[in-house]
């Protein structure tokens, strides 16, 4: 029955743990919402900018195969070239060691004190009220449950009889290519190099070495690095070859990485001693724990330091094991690139990437309507098909976008998000609404041509000008909208006045031009109402640009 208590008392902590990372690392995640987007949105050609941005992603959220989820979405959507993303996920190898480091330190003796994080971040998320401050709580009370977790590991495991059967069965287990099967296999099916690293971590702590005396343990730590690239992996399924070749490039990494560690670890073994024994032992003498986190860091900094300089070759590698389909056809149909829902891991990032999909969208409904007025002023109603067609795309964009948003709204979002989803929705009324008054628009013209409408060029120029001040309100409400520009917004008020008293001396000239006879009374229904429909398109325009505040 002990037996039974102690391992229930492992998993438990085993549990406590994980739920400790987790809420550690979402809160972390939405404390620095804002940061995260900047970061990975900075998705320069410098490779050393790309290695830091993935190493601060990934130690923000704790976890390298999130942040090359991420990635890949990013790839996938065309936002990320395959090359930025190679130098990002080296950088997101680095920063996934910070949970060792967390872990190694629940081994001290002050760990205990630890604890009371729990308990403090549990009042501030209860007693703040501004919501940075329970955030801040809620990391508190993360960090400290990770401790609580790591403790009853550590206690069950300390347990004589429990280290008297296990210990022989890991220190058996010497095999180097065994020990990195054993690593990568667990890593899998876990889904978290973190966890499994802390798990190595808390053995040691009381005796239990994987691998036994000398590097054996650090072969399990290599397998563990690999293991995290099937998250990745399995996200690049369906995705687009790009995508495919981003995930490819995180596996190549750390088994190139793992076959020059191997090398180098099993070259101690003729010499009848270890690294451990020759460097990592004189650094943190009596302290197993402090080596495998040190390992565990110096690992991947050395493989990104040999591989960085040749990103460019690891880049041409994944393009030719993973070529381009010779009839492959575009994703795109011109509304928008598609939304990622690998994205969702971060709901900041994915806003984001939302808010640049729905610039394209305004800028389709805009050519939309362009289209159907230069057919008015042509007399064209052949276009009338093509209008109606570009708005069924139009209305499939806008039910992807909304399911995103209902799927972005069901995530841990700070509330300057939840305010920005609540607008979007209207945002993307705003964009439906465009593209139907062109629809109102190619009517307008069946009318023009059917009743043999004449309209004199004098009508035709005014409201040729009138267009052309929507495609400069167009222009500075898209900047608005996709650059937070409040600059930008005041420009697009005064635009949006101009047109609307512009449409109202249009419509006194044309009633007076009837009251003198210069037009013909059939006329009024259509220019009165094409003015209108103009109108009401900047109005909506306007509204788009107005969502930012």
């Amino acid at each position: 029955m002990d037996y039974v208590y102690l391992i229930l008392q492992m998993l438990g902590g085993m549990g406590c743990f994980l739920i400790g990372m987790e809420i550690m690392s979402e809160n972390m995640s939405r404390l620095a919402h804002g940061s995260l987007k900047n970061m990975l949105n900075k998705t320069a050609n410098n490779r050393l900018a790309g290695v830091g941005i993935g190493t601060a992603v990934t130690a923000i959220i704790q976890s390298s195969a999130a942040t090359t989820v991420m990635v890949v979405g990013l790839v996938n959507a065309g936002i990320m070239t395959l090359f930025q993303a190679t130098a990002i996920i080296m950088g997101a190898n680095i920063g996934t060691t910070v949970t060792a480091w967390i872990a190694s330190l629940g081994t001290v003796d002050i760990s205990k004190f630890f604890f009371l994080l729990a308990i403090v971040g549990a009042f501030m998320m209860m007693l703040c009220k501004k919501d940075n401050h329970k955030t801040v709580g809620s990391i508190l009370a993360g960090l400290g449950l990770i401790f609580v977790g790591l403790a009853y590991m550590s206690d069950a495991m300390g347990d004589e009889r429990i280290r008297a059967a296990i210990s022989p069965i890991f220190a058996a287990i010497n095999n180097p290519i065994l020990l990195i099967l054993i690593g990568a296999v667990v890593t899998a099916l876990v889904q978290s190099s973190s966890a499994v690293t802390s798990i190595i971590i808390a053995l040691a702590a009381h005796g239990i070495v994987i691998g036994g005396v000398g590097d054996g343990v650090y072969f399990a730590i290599i397998g563990s690095n690999i293991g995290t690239c099937v998250t990745a992996l399995l996200s690049s399924i369906g995705a687009s070859t790009n995508a495919r070749r981003a995930a490819l490039v995180h596996l190549m990494f750390n088994c190139f990485g793992a076959v020059v560690f191997t090398v180098f670890l099993c070259l101690f073994l003729p010499f009848n001693t270890s690294f451990s024994e020759l460097v990592l032992t004189k650094m943190f003498p009596d302290s197993i724990e402090w080596q495998i986190s040190f390992f565990h860091t110096f690992f991947n900094l050395i493989c990104t330091a040999l591989f960085l300089p040749f990103a460019k070759g690891f880049v041409w590698l994944a393009e030719h094991i993973v070529r381009d389909k010779k009839k492959q056809q575009p994703a795109e149909d011109g509304v928008m690139g598609g939304l990622d829902e690998r994205l969702l891991l971060q709901p900041s990032v994915a806003l984001g990437h939302l808010y640049a999909q729905m610039g394209k969208m305004v800028t389709y409904a805009m050519a939309t309507l362009t289209e159907a007025f230069d057919a008015f002023e042509r007399k064209d109603t052949s276009v009338k098909q093509d209008v109606q067609a570009r708005n069924a795309k139009l209305a499939e964009a806008n039910r992807a976008a909304v399911e995103y948003l209902v799927k972005l709204s069901a995530s841990s979002l700070v509330m300057e998000d939840e305010k920005t989803i609540s607008g979007m929705h209207y945002v993307l009324n705003d964009i439906v609404r465009i593209g139907e008054l062109a629809d109102n628009v190619t009517k307008y013209t069946d009318h023009y041509e059917r009743d043999g409408l004449v309209f004199s060029g004098e009508f035709l120029s005014m409201t040729q000008e009138m267009f052309d001040k929507i495609k400069k309100l167009y222009d500075a409400c898209l900047t608005a909208f996709l650059e937070k520009d409040y600059a930008c917004l005041k420009e697009a008020d005064a635009i949006e006045d101009e047109i609307d008293n512009y449409r109202r001396t249009l419509v006194n000239k044309h009633i007076k031009r009837l009251n003198e006879g210069k037009c013909q009374p059939q006329n009024s229904s259509v220019f009165i109402n094409l003015v209108g429909n103009l109108e009401r398109a900047a109005d909506h325009l306007t509204y788009i640009a107005h969502s930012i505040d």
